[in-house]
């Protein structure tokens, strides 16, 4: 309810269990929850880990292709952490790939985390995605990522975590501070 108060486009995500996926009624719940909260389902973003798509695979993608036919996005969060397997990002065309802050963290000090980065935007890019840097907490980490042409970031650097009652101030405060990689609240 407090999303659909604030700054169009801006959008609430929301991280989902393997439990919540695999159970019956997800898509209903979520559809009363945006009606109740009068939230456009275009401003919900769904997170799932990699490790949802194990073994139950079928169900959890019948569902995923139900919450996307409303107008949510879908994530895969925490991309490159677990079991990670490219044929998931062939099974389910997900809105976004979220790179882990593992690999964000090491951005100045490591050319692996800086290789893998690279890769999983590249790789992104050309699949029609959208790629988010989780745990972004400095200038030198943002401008890292946006050479590399990650569209999103999300940490520390933007904002710490605040009450609701203070996140529409945090909106105004970040849009005339700060521009190029789009800062995501979650």
């Amino acid at each position: 309810a407090e999303a659909a108060h604030w700054p169009a486009p801006i959008k609430v995500a929301v991280n989902l269990s393997p439990v919540q996926l695999t159970k019956s009624g997800l898509v209903e719940a979520v559809t009363a929850a945006l009606s109740a909260a009068n939230l456009d389902p275009k401003r919900l973003e769904l997170e799932i880990i990699e490790s949802t798509l194990l073994g139950n695979t079928e169900p959890v993608l019948r569902t995923l292709w139900d919450l996307k036919k409303l107008g949510i996005e879908i994530a895969m969060d925490d991309f490159g952490t677990s079991y990670s397997s490219l044929g998931y990002l062939r099974k389910f065309p997900f809105d976004k790939i979220k790179v882990d802050r593992s690999f964000i963290t090491d951005l100045g000090s490591s050319a692996e985390s800086m290789a893998i980065v690279r890769a999983v935007v590249g790789l992104a890019t050309g699949l029609g995605m959208a790629t988010v840097a989780e745990g972004v907490e400095t200038a030198e980490q943002l401008g890292s990522l946006q050479a590399e042409g990650c569209e999103q970031a999300q940490g520390y650097y933007f904002s710490r975590p605040r009450p609701a009652s203070e996140i529409r101030a945090m909106f105004d405060e970040t849009s005339s501070s700060r521009s190029g990689v789009e800062a995501t609240a979650v």
